[in-house]
């Protein structure tokens, strides 16, 4: 027998024995952590009467204060328990296109009753990018809702500053709610 016929019937043979070895075990795909079931509802704040003008202004006025401290210049937006603008500051030099986001992220505070920070860790830690396909998200932190008594009576919104500047200054705003 020939080299080139022993080395044929070698590979033969080797082929035909590996294809005869069961297929390695598939390890079981890790358990999908949204079909876990809570036992309680998530962020259940009920909505309680609208803020005040006066409660607003003092929210803002705060988160201002904060960010003027840093010299930071952000658009500060505060809306209701039904998500309406009831107060609203721009700060000298603010960016224009943060008048319209900081409004958005008060409102989203509002309409899903948590801090739009949780959406951001959505998308960009849990891979979620579904979430911004659910109207009126806002991927961005910087949206708190304002509760007071256990009841939801508002949402401060600040953009301006990096994501975690807009979040420092708006939740010092949302502590003067209590």
């Amino acid at each position: 027998m020939s080299a080139r016929s022993v080395l044929g019937l070698a590979l033969f043979v080797t082929a035909l024995s590996v294809a005869q070895q069961p297929p390695a075990a598939q390890p079981a795909p890790a358990a999908n952590p949204l079909d876990a079931v809570p036992d309680k509802m998530p962020f259940d704040i009920p909505y309680g009467a609208p803020i005040a003008l006066e409660r607003a202004e003092a929210a803002i006025a705060a988160a201002a204060a904060e960010a003027k401290k840093h010299d930071w210049k952000v658009d500060i937006a505060v809306v209701d328990s039904g998500g309406n603008l009831v107060a609203f500051q721009r700060m000298d030099g603010a960016q224009l296109a943060s008048i319209q986001i900081s409004e958005h992220k008060a409102r989203a505070a509002v309409t899903f009753r948590r801090e739009t920070k949780v959406w951001e860790n959505a998308i960009q830690t849990d891979k979620r990018p579904y979430v911004m396909t659910l109207d009126g998200v806002i991927g961005s932190r910087g949206g708190i809702p304002l509760v007071q008594g256990g009841k939801l009576i508002g949402g401060i919104g600040c953009s301006g500053g990096t994501g975690s500047q807009d979040e420092v200054a708006c939740k010092v705003g949302a502590a003067t709610v209590k």
